[in-house]
């Protein structure tokens, strides 16, 4: 790959600096500008000479090469940020990027465990070893609070008030929020930290351990998810964002609303949420239909 153009590393700088974002969200963004660079050398062009069909060409030739439309949009808004801060520090006149409009992406939920699969899942891990009591904590925890997995793998036992029963979350870009969590997740996690965390011989100071004592990886979670959600005798394609998923579907069907859920979850915007609207409208409907002296009534043909 390329090395990146200056005003690209300006950019990146900006965001890690300013912004505040994530090592992976940075490295996506220098990924993306380095394939962006690659087809515009192929081309005999460069950054500064790029139009609004530069990019629609460069997005044409992604979903030549089969990317997925929300690829393509995860590509056209590396680009936008990127022209908007060439736009704010002078260095151009007006974004190339900012009139091509976004590929439509499908606003699907994934896969959603049900209850009683999750109460499945949940009682897998072999609570009377020191990896089964860490991996029961940490499904819990992961179901109690709707967490990221990288948020899970980042958290440190004084981000955990057992007093007040509430977590301290960083989630992107480093946004802390708090999140109660249920008694028995709670329960769990102060018993994990003070007697079975000692037993992993601590190396880091990160809550959930591997057998060496150092922090759980992302891919490492992944697997666990799997494993025991193969040993449930589940079939859906599931990881830790499924239950992240579930967290919030199960609050909407219990009667949260969706702003509520927005404020746990962590998004900053509330679009992000309004993949579960579905969920709200079920339940609505279902409360109409039993409440509302017309829906309760039968009619009779005339």
């Amino acid at each position: 790959m390329p090395p990146l153009h200056p005003w690209a590393d300006a950019w990146l700088e900006h965001l890690l600096v300013i912004k505040g974002l994530s090592e992976n969200s940075l490295a996506a963004y220098a990924q993306d500008m380095q394939h962006f660079q690659v087809f515009l050398s192929e081309r005999s062009s460069s950054v500064e000479d790029v139009s609004d069909q530069t990019i629609f060409l460069y997005l044409m030739f992604l979903r030549q090469k089969g990317l997925t439309s929300r690829s393509l949009a995860r590509h056209l808004s590396s680009m936008r940020g990127f022209f908007a801060h060439a736009v704010a520090e002078g260095w151009l006149d007006l974004s190339p990027a900012a009139l091509i409009e976004a590929p439509k992406l499908p606003r699907t939920l994934p896969d959603v465990l049900s209850r009683d699969e999750m109460e499945t899942l949940l009682a897998r891990p072999d609570m009377e070893t020191s990896l089964g009591f860490r991996d029961r904590a940490m499904l819990e925890l992961l179901y109690a609070a709707g967490l990221r997995v990288t948020e899970l793998i980042s958290l440190t036992p004084l981000d955990f008030d057992a007093q007040s029963g509430v977590l301290r979350v960083f989630g992107k870009g480093d946004k802390e929020r708090l999140v109660p969590i249920h008694s028995l997740a709670q329960d769990l996690l102060s018993r994990y930290i003070q007697t079975v965390r000692p037993a992993f011989k601590p190396v880091t100071d990160l809550v959930f351990l591997n057998r060496s004592g150092k922090g759980l990886t992302r891919q490492g979670v992944w697997k666990l998810i799997k494993r025991y959600a193969l040993d449930a005798g589940i079939v859906k394609d599931i990881s830790p964002h499924s239950l992240r998923h579930s967290f919030a579907t199960h609050l909407l069907e219990g009667g949260a609303d969706l702003r509520t859920v927005q404020l746990l979850l962590g998004h900053a915007d509330i679009s992000a949420t309004e993949i579960y609207t579905h969920v709200q409208a079920d339940r609505l409907t279902a409360i109409h239909r039993s409440h509302h002296p017309r829906s309760r009534t039968t009619r009779k043909d005339s």
